[in-house]
């Protein structure tokens, strides 16, 4: 089954955006949509959560 693809809602009309899916295994799969079919980032959704909360961190924020 073909994942179904989200695109990031960060990303402009630009070619270098990130996608994300999550799978029928339970996991999540990122990639970019430059090269769809070529590298795809595979992740358990707990490392996908700790993911997105670093990234949202503002900088020079402490970890706890």
């Amino acid at each position: 089954m073909n994942p179904s693809w989200q695109k990031s809602s960060y990303c402009s009309e630009g070619s270098s955006c990130v996608h994300v899916a999550a799978t029928a295994t339970r996991t999540v799969e990122l990639t970019e949509s430059s090269d769809p079919s070529g590298a795809i980032l595979t992740a358990a959704p707990a490392a996908f959560a700790a993911l997105i909360r670093d990234a949202k961190r503002p900088a020079g924020a402490r970890t706890a």
